[in-house]
């Protein structure tokens, strides 16, 4: 069995759900501290109360240094103040984006500058555990596990240990215009024949929109029918299915889409996108949750969001990714921070950053909850997520990109055979993998 039928397995056990600011750090501790047992005597509604992290006590005089990215500060105060409470933990803040987190953490973990506790985009996972970043979350790890579904620990994990508190999965999905389209298409070829009577190049209309050079959009015609990468569950660096037999039956969907959007690659980014899309032009978008606020903004009640139409009569199978709290390898209080990491990422703060930036909660009982059921939104992206496999977190993962998005352009603007431009695409990330220098 290949990952991305493993994935969609556990993705789908997982998820059966009714979906219809800075402070101070020396470097330095292993996160072996004694545990005791924890102060519960305060109530709180961050954490879940059958779930007590009872085999954790904060060290005395313990203070955190949390990074997050400018639209989660207002939840992570909220967190902040609740931990506090419950634990009596200072807790400062002090904005990172998300993407600059790791590499911050490399230069200022060493020196004491770092935080205690980041976000880290599972991709970014194996790197950060090479270089020595992270400590695990042992003490916590099962409770963690049995809280959230399976697909977002496996993310949040490397080499076989689990080192995130899963926050928020992301995943891509189909919005559309309910003014110009009045039911998603189930297949994408009822994408194209909606799009024979749509799209008018001469007019810069067209049925449906999504960046065709990116293969993180792309995948579900590599992985929808078979092809997968990193061999069975996504560590093996030598077994890359992207040039399968699978997968490029699914390509030759993704060329027969250019006759509803004649447009390069080179001409599609998210602003065009989003232009196009929220003043009417283009009648679908395959997108993130990222986008949702911009969209029901622009478009009201007319906006709506879908699965993924199915790729050769198969459920399409997209790309996923999970953010998650670690912990800084570097912190001088490692059960603090462990305790906090858990605690920002329970059932109740998961809905709580829901509520606050619409993100698609990973904690079982979350999921279940009338707040994301009742939006059919955030529902509809839980949807596609049974049917999304997360994103490799090997550190390989970090070469596929620029040979896949390379190729994809080959195939869409010049009409290159997915074979040549994907085996060619795959023989490069071997050498990459490898240390082989480009010819």
């Amino acid at each position: 069995m290949k990952f991305r039928k493993l994935l969609v397995l556990i993705a789908a056990l997982s998820l059966v759900v009714s979906i219809t600011a800075c402070g101070k750090n020396n470097a330095g501790n292993n996160g072996n501290a004694a545990p005791a047992p924890a102060n519960t005597t305060q109530e709180n509604t961050g954490t879940d109360p059958a779930a007590q992290p009872e085999a954790l006590a904060p060290e005395e005089g313990a203070e955190l240094l949390v990074w997050e990215s400018r639209e989660e500060v207002v939840f992570t105060e909220q967190i902040a103040q609740q931990f506090e409470e419950k634990y009596g933990v200072k807790v400062n803040i002090e904005e990172v984006p998300i993407p600059d987190q790791k590499a911050r953490l490399v230069t200022d973990g060493p020196s004491g500058l770092g935080a205690d506790v980041l976000v880290l985009p599972h991709d970014h996972l194996g790197d950060a555990v090479n270089s020595g970043l992270l400590l695990e979350n042992d003490v916590l790890g099962e409770q963690v596990k049995s809280r959230n579904t399976e697909a977002s620990t496996i993310g949040m994990s490397y080499d076989g240990k689990l080192y995130g508190y899963p926050r928020a999965a992301e995943t891509s999905a189909l919005y559309y215009n309910k003014s110009l389209i009045a039911e998603a298409p189930k297949t994408f070829e009822d994408v194209i024949a909606f799009g024979k009577t749509f799209t008018d190049k001469a007019k810069k209309k067209y049925a449906l929109m999504w960046e065709t050079g990116n293969l993180y959009y792309n995948y579900p015609f590599i992985a929808s029918n078979g092809g997968y990468l990193f061999g069975n569950d996504g560590t093996n660096k030598d077994d890359i299915g992207l040039a399968t037999p699978e997968a490029l039956a699914g390509m030759k969907v993704f060329q027969d889409l250019r006759e509803i959007l004649p447009v390069p690659s080179g001409d599609i980014n998210g602003d065009i996108k989003r232009g196009l899309f929220t003043a009417g032009d283009v009648a679908m978008d395959i997108n993130g949750p990222w986008e949702l606020a911009a969209y029901k903004e622009a478009i009201g009640d007319n906006l709506a969001v879908a699965p993924v139409p199915t790729v050769l009569g198969k459920t399409a199978i997209t790309f996923s990714g999970i953010k998650g709290y670690v912990v800084s390898s570097f912190t001088k209080y490692p059960n603090a921070a462990k305790l906090y990491a858990d605690f920002a990422s329970s059932k109740e703060s998961q809905l709580l950053l829901n509520k606050s930036v619409g993100s698609v909660p990973t904690n079982l009982e979350a999921l279940e909850a009338d707040q994301i059921k009742n939006d059919p939104y955030i529902a509809a992206f839980a949807e596609q997520a049974k049917n999304s496999q997360p994103m490799p977190s090997i550190p390989e993962m970090n070469n596929v990109w620029g040979p896949a998005n390379a190729a994809l352009p080959e195939i869409w603007n010049n009409n290159v055979d997915p074979k040549v431009a994907l085996e060619n695409a795959v023989k490069q990330i071997t050498d990459l993998n490898n240390g082989v220098a480009a010819e």
